[in-house]
């Protein structure tokens, strides 16, 4: 049986190296790069057996994605389509004042146009966990619809269900997001969010505790964790709020950092930790990934483990 299962799009990332500008680099970097590629690979690093499936184009880019991911050890579950082109995105490094660059080209991307009957809905049934993020259901309609069936699916057969806010401003405005995810939320068990995303997106205010309260009352979730970069995460699990600080580290590349920290806490729930020691250990990988160039968690769990003994256990309920 699988442990997890993530379902979403997965693009091709090219970078210029050493913070050259894109207009002017002769070199551009490529890696796969997705939040629920991301979250699966981390979690297959934590000790889950991990699936991740899309909808991916049958052509040269489409597979070069699938080898980009397949060589962390991850299963993958693809639905290959003759139409529909791969997607793709520039990421342009650059430090104050410039600041980083992100340039999407994912327009007409095959997984736009995943429907259930694309989806391996008996492989989701059977898994112990399913996750997906707000990425998925701002790309097109017809995924708005699918996640929703998907999430339902999921949630009757009794697989737990994870859901990542993850807002996007290219893709969907807070309104837009805040209605969609008004239908998705009664299907999740298992929520995560930015602070900032449950104030401009869910229109939530208070502190963390409140918001995290709040929506816990609202649609009965088991799990609400709201992430406050480096002031770590609040988690609210049965009524018990836990506040688990952010480890120190020096940053290589920070994207990829929520997933990695989705994935770290998820694996560890899923090897049945307890709601705090899984916080942590999705706190010193999201510290980890900051080291590492590229979306993924490239580590060990001995790694982990060796972050958390260096600087003690940092909760607090």
């Amino acid at each position: 049986m699988t442990d997890i299962v993530t379902f979403g799009e997965t693009m091709l990332r090219l970078s210029p190296p050493d913070y050259e500008r894109i207009e002017s680099t002769a070199t551009l970097e490529l890696r796969a790069a997705g939040a629920e590629s991301n979250v699966a690979i981390a979690a297959h690093r934590l000790g889950a057996a991990a699936t991740w499936f899309s909808k991916l184009p049958d052509s040269p880019l489409g597979r070069r994605v699938v080898a980009g991911l397949r060589q962390y050890g991850i299963d993958t579950d693809i639905a290959w389509s003759d139409e529909g082109r791969q997607g793709v995105y520039y990421l342009e490094y650059g430090t104050d004042p410039r600041g980083t660059n992100v340039i999407y080209d994912r327009s007409d991307a095959a997984v736009t146009t995943t429907r259930p009957a694309d989806v391996p809905l008996d492989a989701i049934r059977d898994a112990r966990l399913f996750y997906t993020s707000g990425i998925t259901p701002a790309l097109s309609s017809t995924l708005e619809s699918t996640v929703g069936e998907v999430l339902a699916a999921a949630q009757e057969a009794g697989t737990t269900t994870a859901f990542d806010v993850n807002y996007r401003s290219k893709l969907w405005s807070p309104a837009e997001a805040r209605d969609s995810l008004a239908d998705l939320f009664p299907m999740v068990d298992v929520l995560v969010t930015a602070e900032r995303d449950a104030r401009d997106v869910l229109d939530r205010s208070g502190d963390a505790e409140e918001i995290a309260r709040e929506l816990a009352a609202e649609w009965d979730f088991e799990t609400v964790i709201v992430t406050r970069g480096a002031d770590g995460v609040l988690a609210l699990h049965d009524g018990e709020e836990i506040r688990q600080s952010a480890f120190d580290t020096e940053t290589v590349d920070p994207i990829g950092t929520g997933d990695a920290f989705v994935g770290g806490f998820l694996a560890r729930r899923l090897a049945g930790e307890d709601v705090p020691t899984a916080l942590e250990y999705g706190a010193a990988t999201a510290a980890l990934k900051r080291t590492i160039p590229g979306d993924m968690a490239v580590l060990t769990l001995d790694e982990v483990e060796r972050v958390i003994e260096s600087e003690g256990r940092n909760i607090s309920r």
